[in-house]
């Protein structure tokens, strides 16, 4: 009950304030708690993280630079470092100081610096160089190191270690990522808070003539005004036949009069994403056929809501929203996606669309059913990011109108 008092705490703070800086980051004492909660699992075993590599935060978006569980444990942002858990110790290995590379990057923090325990928020912090060392030192008295089995860097550990097993990290990292903080789910809230003026702010602009990428570089523009990173992922604005694509992102179309178009747009703030879709009519008011497949898609995501619960899965609310769909006149072969998954550091986070582990109070899923019918040129989904508690859900979106009177109205007051 002291977790759920908590999250009501920070989502009441997040909602009053509105208007979070970026630097609300997670503090060193909630990295480690958690890194506490960690090495409680790893009776008989050591865990091994590595960052990304500058190479690798290249090639990913500038939202999500660092690797997720890495992030999570430590909260460091910063490429080349990795994380040594034991039951007893945990150490953070950084990369020296590189000159050259540094006229580019400006300076980094080095293991070397004086006052990188407190940067950090670590009590060891030593050179990458000792990284081998001690581990080597650690498997002494450990029979299998927990990692990301990803290459290069699970190839580099069998060779360091041969003899020793190699297990997966996620099992240990994914049920503490699964569970949101307090402080977790007030930086979603700021995140949702943003995407919905985002949303907002594009019905304002929107009508026939405009393109796509318009409204999208709309939403980009709150975003940013607002002190977010930016995207959580590619913002999908889909008009007409374009809503029938599930992952449309060229968002290049010229919206006409009558269509519809489909919004899925979500931000990322202080490093937590979201994720909400709206479906709205270009000119402001929906046809009949279009009220029509529309309230079967909102009657679906209402009865998939109300379904979330502690105890309930995420299998058993995409089977709720698909049977809904199919009593209502056999809808349901126009639904080709699963239509809830986890929410956090990731737009798709732990828990995933397959998960058969019952949901449990602070986890944030998203609800998101939809229908895409080509032959009609018609696409509708209607999503949003939710809170489970004690007794249910809490939507964090709900400041975003779903229903169709009042999307019409809102329209009409543009």
């Amino acid at each position: 009950m002291n977790h759920i008092r908590g999250v009501a705490v920070a989502l009441a703070v997040a909602l009053a304030l509105g208007s979070l800086p970026l630097a609300a980051q997670i503090g060193h004492d909630e990295y480690q708690r958690r890194r506490q909660a960690a090495r409680k699992s790893l009776a008989g075993q050591v865990l091994v993280l590595f960052g990304r590599t500058a190479a690798e935060m290249e090639e990913h978006s500038a939202q999500v630079l660092q690797e997720p569980n890495f992030l999570y444990l430590t909260g460091w942002t910063k490429p080349g470092a990795s994380l040594l858990l034991t039951p007893s110790r945990e150490v953070l290995f950084l990369p020296g100081h590189n000159p050259d590379k540094e006229k580019y990057t400006g300076p980094l923090p080095a293991a070397t610096d004086p006052d990188i325990r407190a940067t950090a928020g670590f009590e060891a912090v030593l050179p990458v160089e000792q990284f081998e060392a001690q581990v080597a030192r650690t498997l002494e008295s450990s029979a299998r190191i927990s990692t990301l089995l990803r290459e290069p860097y699970a190839a580099g550990l069998r060779k360091l270690a041969p003899l020793r097993e190699l297990a997966d990290a996620e099992t240990v990292i994914g049920p503490l990522r699964a569970r949101k903080s307090a402080a977790e789910l007030a930086s979603i809230q700021r995140s949702t808070d943003v995407s919905v003026e985002a949303h907002l702010t594009a019905w304002r602009r929107m009508g026939p003539g405009l393109f796509e990428y318009q409204l999208a570089a709309t939403t980009s523009y709150v975003m940013l005004e607002r002190g977010c990173e930016g995207n959580a992922y590619d913002p999908i604005v889909a008009s007409g036949p374009d809503a029938t694509v599930l992952h449309y992102s060229e968002n290049s179309r010229l919206m006409q009069a009558g269509e519809l178009v489909l919004m899925d747009v979500g931000s990322e703030c202080a490093g937590y994403a979201t994720d909400i879709t709206r479906t709205v009519p270009v000119s402001g008011r929906f046809t009949p056929r279009q009220r029509e497949l529309y309230d079967a898609v909102l009657g679906a995501q209402k009865a998939a809501l109300a379904a979330v619960k502690p105890g309930a899965t995420l299998p058993q609310i995409n089977q709720i929203a698909r049977d809904y769909l199919d009593s209502h006149g056999r809808l349901g072969q126009y639904l080709n996606h699963r239509v809830s998954h986890g929410v956090g550091l990731e737009v798709h986070d732990v828990p995933s669309a397959t998960s058969l582990e019952p949901l449990e109070p602070g986890m944030v899923i998203t609800v998101e059913p939809g229908l895409y019918i080509p032959e009609e040129k018609i696409g509708i989904r209607i999503e949003d990011t939710l809170v489970v508690t004690a007794d249910g859900a809490r939507v964090l979106s709900a400041a975003l109108p779903k229903e169709p009177e009042e999307i019409e109205k809102r329209m009409a007051g543009r």
